[in-house]
């Protein structure tokens, strides 16, 4: 089964984000060109580059704390879980609902969750902790990005 978690945590990170992607490609092409947007946006082929990269470490930061098994798992394994859920709302809120502001405070309380969900990793594996930092700092920029589309569409 230790093994088997590099495998299945980054597959299921992965999926979510397909998910997500699938699910928000109208908007994607339709609805998201014609906003308006801050000058740091990124071009649009940097975003599922990015995303498969901290998919990838997050669910690679979930294997090394399973492979440990200890009595933080379900912890850190519900952190994990939640974090990726709320991940999934926030695709669906911005694009397809078009609910900026509940986007930016779901960002928010997935942010603060992503901190948590690092301590519990980094308290079993540092390395695993350590990990989680890039998507830290990639949701704080992406909260930016969700704050000028709710200021500049309003």
């Amino acid at each position: 089964m230790k093994k088997l978690g590099f495998v299945l945590f980054p597959a299921i990170s992965l999926s979510v984000g397909l998910l997500a992607g699938y699910l928000t490609r109208t908007s994607l092409a339709t609805v998201y060109p014609l906003l308006e947007k801050s000058f740091l946006t990124p071009p649009g082929w940097v975003f599922p580059l990015v995303w498969t990269v901290l998919y990838l470490l997050m669910g690679l930061g979930m294997a090394l704390v399973a492979a440990k098994s200890g009595a933080e798992l379900p912890q850190s394994l519900l952190l994990w879980a939640i974090q990726l859920a709320l991940n999934f709302c926030w695709s669906l809120l911005f694009f397809n609902s078009g609910a900026y502001l509940s986007a930016l405070l779901c960002l928010v309380v997935l942010w603060v969750l992503i901190l948590a969900m690092a301590g519990s990793f980094a308290s079993v594996s540092r390395l695993a902790g350590r990990l989680q930092i890039p998507y830290l700092l990639w949701v704080a920029f992406a909260g930016y990005l969700n704050a000028a589309v709710w200021v500049l569409n309003w």
